[in-house]
């Protein structure tokens, strides 16, 4: 009866130590899962805060772009028509 008893309580360690190691892997692989699920989600944030920007950035290049080249060109205009008004004037006074 002593030896059924003495393996009877190492089998009772052996289960016990076997459930504590694998709840203390589960634990482990759960806590990575969850930082690793963070870290993505913090990457992902980023990366959609960086693409936003960038696309801010590029269309108000444009905007200012336009808005030279649209003052450029009526100017270039008011330029001509003066020119033009002018030698008219000119050539109706002589």
């Amino acid at each position: 009866m002593t030896q059924l008893s003495v393996i009877v309580e190492v089998v009772v360690v052996v289960v016990v130590v076997v459930v504590v190691v694998v709840v203390v892997v589960v634990v482990v692989v759960v806590v990575v899962v969850a930082v690793v699920v963070v870290v993505v989600v913090v990457v992902v944030v980023v990366v959609v805060v960086v693409v936003v920007v960038v696309v801010v950035v590029v269309v108000v290049v444009v905007v200012v772009v336009v808005v030279v080249v649209v003052v450029v060109v009526v100017a270039v205009v008011v330029v001509v028509v003066v020119v033009v008004v002018v030698e008219v004037e000119v050539v109706v006074v002589v």
